[in-house]
């Protein structure tokens, strides 16, 4: 009898134990299935796109026809408008020592050591310095118009170009504008051949037809960024060409006293 309890008293644990375990795996096989049914139905959080990649995606949305004429204007003006910066960082001279340096070696020296300077000189002011001192033979009349000419020549050299970025400036957003009326137009012929005003086909035609438009300013502003220092730099050193060319008179006038 004892053995027969204890078989059965065996036999109902183990059979308690299997009725747990089936349980316990019915739950937790519920819960998981539960977990990833809410994961399929709840929606992953959008990935945040950085900067360089909306800025693609929206000029890829904004079609490559006119987009790609917007970059080309933006890619040209810049090209153009780092040359000049160059150039009239190059070009700029610092005027009082170049003319002390000259009045020293006018005193010194004479013409020709004065020349000498100018020579080892960069800049149009000392450009237009030595053309005016090699027309002193010629008397200060001869000196004041070589300095004049001169003086316009350099002043072309310094504007070379930079109407580009202006047209540059101009076109792009109106390439803008024109890609922004082209998609209009492309958006009411969508709208006319499904013969419905579905908000769908009207949102799209407008976001796309407007990225042009936003494009083609944003190039402009940039562009005209640039534009502005050049033409401020210009007007520096053509008034610093000024002021020297009547320093370099009043010093001849001095020297032929």
């Amino acid at each position: 009898m004892k053995r027969l309890f204890s078989i059965l008293a065996i036999a109902g644990i183990m059979a308690f134990g299997t009725v747990n375990a089936n349980a316990y795996t019915t739950t937790t096989t519920a819960t998981t299935v539960a977990t990833i049914t809410q994961d399929e139905e709840t929606p992953a959080p959008a990935e945040e796109l950085g900067f360089h990649q909306e800025l693609k995606k929206r000029f890829i949305e904004g079609g490559p026809g006119f987009m790609g004429i917007v970059l080309l204007c933006l890619i040209l003006g810049l090209a153009i408008a780092i040359e000049r910066i160059i150039f009239l960082n190059l070009s700029t001279t610092n005027t009082k020592k170049l003319t002390q340096s000259v009045e020293d070696a006018l005193a010194s020296g004479g013409v020709e050591a004065a020349k000498e300077v100018c020579r080892n000189t960069k800049g149009p002011v000392a450009s237009i310095f030595y053309q005016g001192l090699d027309r002193t033979d010629e008397g200060l009349d001869a000196v004041e118009k070589a300095v004049v000419a001169y003086g316009g020549v350099q002043m072309g050299q310094l504007e070379k170009n930079v109407s580009w970025i202006s047209l540059f400036i101009a076109l792009a957003p109106m390439l803008g504008f024109m890609g922004t009326v082209i998609g209009m137009i492309q958006a009411f012929d969508k709208i006319e051949a499904a013969g419905d005003m579905q908000p769908s086909l009207v949102a799209g035609g407008i976001k796309v037809a407007l990225l042009t438009t936003v494009f083609g300013l944003i190039v402009a502003i940039i562009l005209q960024i640039f534009y502005n220092y050049i033409i401020a730099k210009i007007d520096s050193i053509v008034n610093d060409m000024e002021d020297a060319s009547i320093t370099l008179m009043d010093l001849l006038i001095r020297n032929k006293k």
